[in-house]
């Protein structure tokens, strides 16, 4: 898996998925101030980053939830990565809106389901969980069993970590902020002084900057 991390690290340096400049920061809509801003959907601009994102996804779910009976993408992000691992896994897909449709049926949870079916949930990014615990909730109120929740990368935040342990929901990544900044120092995007307020950022991001 640590090797897939690194790959997937590169790949999103390469494509520029990811944008790493500490001395030019960007500002989130929370308004926090950030080193690092991150769009996974240029992935699927890549045919090469998408299958190997896909395979790894469906790896993953091979092997700590064999028992995985249908799919679910968190919208709107994940809901391309999601049909695709569902496809690679020849199992249903639906996927979660962030609340209820204001018109039609009113549907959170969009695609064909049953009570207690075993749901692995798909996310691009995880930054501090909020938006990915609201589809688990959302699931687990329509009566589905969610056994975990896999996603292209975190900012690995303790508010994040913290949040999916309070909800006993088991967090998997792909690629972490922890080796993707090793990787960018390792490739030359960035220099060792770089490195060290990108690891001060993670630390406390609300009041870095400040």
């Amino acid at each position: 898996m640590e090797n897939n991390a690194k790959k997937i690290a590169e790949y999103l340096l390469q494509i520029k998925a990811i944008k790493l400049q500490p001395s030019n920061p960007f500002t989130w809509a929370s308004g926090w101030k950030s080193p690092i801003y991150c769009d996974n959907r240029k992935t699927l601009s890549f045919p090469e980053v998408r299958s190997y994102i896909r395979d790894s996804f469906a790896s993953l779910v091979n092997s700590l939830y064999p028992g995985a009976e249908l799919i679910a993408g968190v919208a709107t992000g994940a809901i391309s990565h999601g049909a695709l691992v569902a496809d690679k896994l020849e199992l249903p897909f639906i996927y979660v809106r962030s609340g209820a449709k204001e018109h039609g049926l009113g549907n959170q949870i969009e695609g064909y389901y049953t009570k207690g079916q075993k749901v692995v949930v798909i996310e691009d990014l995880i930054s501090t969980g909020g938006s990915s615990l609201n589809a688990v909730k959302a699931l687990r109120e329509a009566g589905c069993q969610v056994l975990g929740m896999a996603a292209i990368f975190t900012y690995e935040f303790k508010k994040a970590s913290d949040a999916f342990a309070a909800e006993n929901v088991p967090l998997n990544t792909l690629c972490n902020y922890s080796v993707l900044i090793e990787t960018a120092l390792n490739t030359g995007y960035i220099s060792s002084a770089d490195l060290e307020t990108l690891k001060l950022w993670r630390v406390d991001p609300s009041t870095w900057g400040l």
